[in-house]
C-alpha cells in the first residue's frame, strides 16, 4: 500500500516507506491456526451429540471472537502503521479506527542510531532511535531493513 500522497506537502518525495516487520504477524497467525485446529477438533468431538448444532454455533462465535481480537485486529494494525522518510521529514502514522501520528523535520534531527538483538539481526529488523533537537529520543521498534533505513535517514539528515 503506497503512502497517501495527500499527506505530503508540495514537492515532497517519499524516500522510504515501511510497515512494521512481519515478525509482528507470527503470533496472530499461530493464534489463527490454533483456534481453527481446536475448534475443528471440538466440533468433531461433539458431532454425535443431540446438542451438536448449539455447540457448533458456540464454537463458531467463540472462534470468530478470538480470531477477530487476536488475528484480524493485529493484522489491520500492522497494515495501517506507516514509517515514512521523505526528503523533508520523518513521519509515523498508526491506528485502525483512530489515527495518530508524529512528524519530525529532518533539520531537527541531531543523531540516528539503531539497536538490534541477535534475532532481529537475523530477521533484518531493529529499533531506530532518532534524537531531535529536544533532549528527547524517539524509538521506532520493529523497523524492517533498519540498516538501510538508518543509512538513508543519515544521508538525508546530512544533506
Amino acid at each position: 500500500m503506497a503512502y497517501p500522497d495527500d499527506l505530503l506537502v508540495e514537492d515532497e518525495q517519499v524516500v522510504v516507506h515501511r510497515h512494521p516487520h512481519w515478525k509482528m504477524l507470527v503470533v496472530p497467525v499461530v493464534v489463527l491456526l490454533l483456534v481453527v485446529g481446536v475448534a475443528s477438533f471440538l466440533a468433531a468431538v461433539v458431532s454425535a451429540q443431540s446438542w451438536a448444532l448449539w455447540a457448533w454455533l458456540g464454537l463458531a462465535v467463540a472462534g470468530l471472537a478470538l480470531v477477530g481480537r487476536f488475528t484480524v485486529f493485529p493484522v489491520l494494525r500492522w497494515r495501517t502503521t506507516h514509517f515514512v522518510v521523505t526528503d523533508r521529514r520523518v513521519l509515523v502514522r498508526e491506528g485502525v479506527l483512530t489515527r495518530q501520528g508524529m512528524d519530525i523535520p529532518l533539520r531537527r534531527i541531531s543523531s540516528v542510531q539503531i539497536r538490534q538483538s541477535l534475532l532481529e539481526r537475523l530477521l533484518g529488523a531493529g529499533t531506530l532511535v532518532v534524537e531531535a533537537d529536544s533532549d528527547e529520543s524517539l524509538e521506532f521498534d520493529d523497523v524492517p531493513g533498519v540498516r538501510q533505513v538508518h543509512a538513508v535517514l543519515y544521508n538525508e539528515v546530512g544533506q
